[in-house]
């Protein structure tokens, strides 16, 4: 299996990143169950947050028992040093540990600096201080942060959106990344669940030695893909390449990655799922996406009054009003019998 260096962390991770956001979705026996054949099948990198409701206590309960063996990492939403605390301790008890070897600051809306005023660095460096985290990170979906972040020289680990839909400005990350010795994690590389091709994925994040993909995990077929790929590796072949192109061409640059940064809705609109209902029906089945709990939810987005909140907390600042518009009409387009014209 394929290790990399993890920056000036220094760890030997596998380049299968365990991605736990997903397993909060699963019960308990069946993330346990997932977790530990990753484990097994020598994945020794987990990344969860405090945000991801139960997912730090479902590794916890996983992986206490080889608790020397992994590296985790977590991450802490808190704009000030209080909460910062509050955030850590919680997650040390729920992950049934003393320190985690990364911890993150998660999607701030500003890159926390020593004097800042905000007392998140300096609270950083004392929970290193007190052996509670091993490495500072932070995770942003804005470049201008992760700019920031590599400008200062205080993170030594940096966690972006990357993957095969990706442009020139995030491959500039990366190889900015590299130069400096930070630790590249990449988030959303399965762009955000509408990559289907796990191994185009797989063979793109091959090319890039200083990048750890963090693979989102819900179901053990997904694991198995993935632990799969760890002995047999696919190549980046013309055939990979057509799927990347043809990808690349359907989605554009201004679609949804889901991330759910713009919610909650004033208007209860579940945007993170309507705001890219088309994009779903084209690429799988269209049977789950016509259920009735679906089409309730596409039925809510047509209350959206164009209050314009979320396109102020959207990290990629996306007209999302417009996108609502468009996949409404596609929605019912399908549901009349219609076909979707490109």
């Amino acid at each position: 299996m394929k290790m990399i260096r993890l920056g000036k962390t220094n760890y030997k991770v596998n380049k299968n990143g365990f991605g736990a956001l997903p397993i909060q979705r699963r019960n308990k026996k069946d993330s346990i169950e997932i977790i530990q054949k990753a484990y097994n099948n020598g994945i020794n990198f987990y990344d969860t947050a405090r945000f991801y409701t139960d997912s730090e206590e479902k590794l916890g309960a996983s992986l206490n028992e080889v608790r020397e063996n992994v590296i985790i990492a977590t991450k802490t939403g808190a704009e000030n040093a209080e909460d910062f605390w509050k955030d850590l301790e919680t997650s040390l008890k729920n992950l049934q540990t003393d320190y985690v070897e990364i911890y993150q600051f998660h999607n701030l809306p500003f890159c926390p600096k020593p004097n800042d005023g905000s007392g998140l660095y300096e609270a950083m460096l004392e929970a290193k201080d007190e052996g509670k985290i091993k490495h500072i990170g932070i995770t942003s979906h804005k470049f201008t942060i992760a700019k920031q972040a590599l400008s200062s020289g205080l993170y030594e680990t940096l966690q972006f959106p990357f993957s095969y839909l990706t442009d020139a400005q995030e491959l500039n990350l990366v190889e900015k990344c590299k130069k400096l010795d930070v630790g590249f994690l990449a988030m959303k590389a399965m762009g955000g669940g509408l990559i289907t091709n796990s191994k185009a994925a797989y063979s793109f994040m091959a090319n890039y030695d200083n990048v750890l993909p963090i693979w989102g995990i819900q179901r053990e077929s997904e694991l198995d893909e993935f632990i799969s790929y760890q002995e047999n590796p696919p190549v980046l072949d013309d055939k990979l390449k057509t799927a990347i192109k043809k990808d690349k061409q359907e989605l554009g640059d201004d679609f949804c990655r889901g991330c759910g940064y713009c919610m909650p809705c004033p208007n209860d609109i579940e945007i993170n799922t309507c705001a890219r209902m088309s994009l779903w029906i084209r690429r799988m089945p269209t049977q789950p996406s016509l259920s009735e709990d679906f089409q309730s939810k596409m039925k809510q987005a047509k209350k959206c009054d164009e209050c314009r909140e979320c396109i102020k907390k959207c990290p990629y600042s996306l007209n999302i009003p417009q996108l609502l518009k468009e996949n409404i009409q596609d929605y019912e387009n399908i549901l009349n019998g219609k076909t979707i014209v490109d």
